[in-house]
């Protein structure tokens, strides 16, 4: 940013007084609904004011919201399907044991976690984590269905347990 440039927070207000509306229209369409629209709008422009980086907003505003825009709903997507997947699950349990609905949120807010932490795995670490740990193979059972050494094995099975401390 070059010092004649307007400071992040004034940006963020020029953009939001300019484009919020349209982009909780844009919103609207995509999910059907006002007050989800509304949220992700907002959350939006949370997450352009909570950037690490300052960076020039750019000459194509639209676009730049519209692409946060789309990992926030992409984001809801996924853990809507992952709180429906829960929820179906636990329907089958007698009602003694269903859980609080305190503890339904517990354990939903750390399955979206362990969500978000495979997804930014590699893709072969995630497959190798996953055949030990869903699937409970050995190691050496993971290094023959995947075609690899053992030693890449315990590569990948080490990175996934540092990414899961490291979440922890």
């Amino acid at each position: 940013m070059s010092p004649l440039d307007p400071p992040l927070n004034q940006q963020v207000h020029s953009l939001y007084s300019e484009h919020h509306g349209w982009l909780q229209g844009w919103l609207q369409r995509k999910l059907g609904n006002r007050c989800d629209a509304a949220d992700l709008a907002h959350d939006t422009f949370m997450r352009l004011l909570t950037r690490q980086v300052i960076k020039p907003l750019g000459s194509e505003p639209r676009a730049l919201l519209t692409h946060i825009a789309k990992g926030l709903v992409i984001d809801r997507w996924r853990r809507q399907d992952l709180e429906r997947a829960y929820l179906e699950t636990i329907a089958h349990l007698p009602a003694a044991e269903v859980p609080s609905p305190e503890t339904r949120y517990l354990i939903l807010e750390t399955l979206w976690r362990i969500e978000a932490l495979l997804r930014e795995l590699p893709e072969q670490t995630r497959d190798t984590f996953l055949l030990s740990q869903i699937e409970g193979l050995t190691y050496a059972q993971i290094a023959t269905r995947l075609s690899v050494s053992l030693i890449t094995v315990k590569r990948h099975m080490r990175a996934a347990f540092i990414a899961c401390l490291s979440v922890a």
